[in-house]
């Protein structure tokens, strides 16, 4: 008998590993599968760990969320399962491993400039670093592209493990509020609909940021964590047409859900449940690259955004020159964000 149930366990076991390989071979390989099947873990959308923070500081839940709840779903990873870095080390351009066509998040306050490669953000996506005398949280979405730089004060930032409409939710280390990042607006705890301000911060590869800045200081592999900054991680998702996350208001979308876009927004006074409020515009990579620039009107005054060809991306300035921050994203986001209710 007992002879008979190991074989039956031995069968099983290579009937599930045969299925499992079919699934892995019919996704295009492990990184393809692990997106196709990833989603799954948002079926578990518990928050009874950032009700517990509320309670604990003795907030009412209902007066300290911005959003609906049952759309702050699990990523995977859990609190901090993504860790950030909060010693960075850095490289030249002469000691840095990656090669001329990484792509980096660059970033210049008060004449200093660093980058921050993308390789290494896809595995920690937050940096708490200071650049020039300010503190910052170099941010970036691998799931949405989001590229924001937020002044993080005298605390830190960390990965909540939480995704709201496919994008980035971070807390902050002091209070435990969660942030949604491509608003930088607090929707859950103690600083819900606080405004983080933001500096200037663009995505470009690591060959033309140089170009522009050679003593720029490079984010270096040496993180404390064991991680293949080499490789990228997630499959084929920055060019498919798939998310891998639910995302809302996409018919508003006119182009392909991964195109790159750069968007600036302002939040105003009012707090309405579950979505934006403020001033916000888009703009498309593909065509400023064709049109040079734009003028658009933007929270009452006229504001330019430019294709700076050294850089291959776009930037927005007031009329007067001074720029204005702001993110590049897939496309998808902005609806998804800023998107008419």
């Amino acid at each position: 008998m007992r002879h008979e149930t190991a074989k039956l366990a031995i069968a099983t076991l290579l009937a599930l590993s045969a299925s499992l390989a079919a699934l892995v071979a019919r996704a295009g390989g492990w990184d393809d599968f692990k997106l196709r099947y990833f989603h799954w873990t948002s079926r578990l959308s518990d928050q009874s760990q950032e009700l517990a923070d509320l309670r604990r500081q003795e907030i009412n839940p209902e007066q300290a969320t911005r959003i609906d709840l049952t759309q702050l779903l699990n990523g995977g990873p859990p609190k901090d399962g993504i860790p950030s870095i909060d010693a960075p080390q850095f490289d030249t351009a002469v000691t840095t491993p990656f090669a001329d066509d990484e792509l980096v998040i660059g970033i210049v306050v008060n004449g200093e400039a660093k980058a921050y490669p993308l390789g290494i953000l896809n595995w920690h996506e937050i940096v708490n670093d200071t650049v020039g005398g300010v503190n910052l949280a170099v941010t970036y979405c691998p799931l949405c592209d989001t590229v924001i730089a937020f002044e993080r004060g005298d605390t830190t930032f960390g990965v909540s493990g939480k995704l709201y409409h496919s994008c980035l939710v971070m807390y902050d280390r002091r209070d435990d509020t969660l942030y949604s990042q491509p608003w930088g607006l607090g929707v859950v705890g103690a600083e819900v609909n606080e405004s983080l301000a933001r500096q200037p911060a663009v995505k470009t590869t690591l060959s033309r940021w140089l170009a522009q800045h050679p003593d720029s200081q490079i984010l270096a592999t040496d993180t404390g964590h064991r991680r293949n900054y080499l490789r990228y991680p997630y499959g084929n998702y920055y060019t498919s047409e798939e998310l891998v996350f639910p995302a809302r208001n996409q018919a508003q979308r006119e182009l392909h859900p991964k195109a790159i876009v750069s968007y600036i927004w302002a939040a105003d006074a009012a707090t309405p449940h579950n979505r934006f409020s403020g001033a916000s515009q888009q703009f498309a990579h593909q065509e400023l690259q064709q049109l040079g620039e734009q003028v658009v009107e933007f929270d009452g005054r006229s504001v330019r955004a430019v294709w700076d060809e050294d850089l291959a991306t776009v930037r927005v300035e007031e009329l007067d020159g001074s720029e204005i921050p702001s993110a590049t994203a897939f496309a998808f986001v902005y609806p998804a964000h800023f998107g008419a209710p």
